[in-house]
């Protein structure tokens, strides 16, 4: 009996770092292996997992719908989502949400390269959901924690040194060793979350 082929892991990811992971790979040369986003900490990402807020939905679409929404993390960053025909229960939610909303959304990373050469990066959604300020809450603490995990793990290696994680020495290779503003947008929106709940609780 074939083994049925396992999802990926959905990476927590804030928005600063995927907007800026435009190196984009496969691991066979098999038509349907997998497309990898490398972030630049030094991790592969074949899906993600976001949570934010909807701040736009937009049909863009000019012979069918073709659904954007904006999504922004605690940093202010934008995440940028399309879900057409081919993603119908997400270009629904798209069609049906009012924004502003918490939303939690699970998706492939997809890199698109304008006419002036820069890549742009998006998630096409596979899920979209509404949901409360502390599953939001929950998404900022874990996507700090995996982020940090990540951080030390790419500035304890050495790229020269051939047992070091093969992403890692990619991420090196590919974006360069400056990964200060991904500590930053993990200081950023703990300390947003932060501010919020303590203007709550003042009031």
């Amino acid at each position: 009996m074939a083994s049925t082929p396992t999802r990926e892991v959905a990476r927590r990811v804030f928005a600063r770092e995927f907007n800026d992971a435009s190196y984009t790979f496969k691991e066979s040369d098999d038509d349907r292996a997998p497309v990898y986003v490398l972030l630049p900490t030094g991790e592969r990402a074949n899906r993600v997992f976001l949570v934010g807020t909807l701040t736009e939905t937009e049909d863009v679409g000019e012979d069918s719908e073709y659904w954007q929404g904006r999504v922004v993390d605690p940093n202010g960053d934008t995440f940028f989502m399309y879900a057409g025909q081919y993603q119908p229960d997400a270009a629904s939610m798209l069609r049906e949400l009012e924004p502003p909303a918490y939303v939690a959304v699970v998706g492939k990373p997809r890199t698109y390269e304008t006419d002036e050469g820069d890549v742009n990066v998006s998630v096409r959604p596979e899920s979209i959901s509404q949901v409360d300020e502390a599953t939001r809450d929950r998404w900022v603490v874990e996507t700090a924690e995996r982020t940090l995990d990540r951080i030390r793990r790419f500035t304890e290696a050495d790229p020269e040194d051939a047992a070091t994680d093969e992403y890692v020495s990619m991420a090196y290779e590919e974006y360069g060793e400056d990964i200060s503003a991904y500590r930053q947008s993990v200081v950023g929106a703990l300390e947003s979350m932060q501010d919020e709940q303590a203007e709550a609780s003042a009031d």
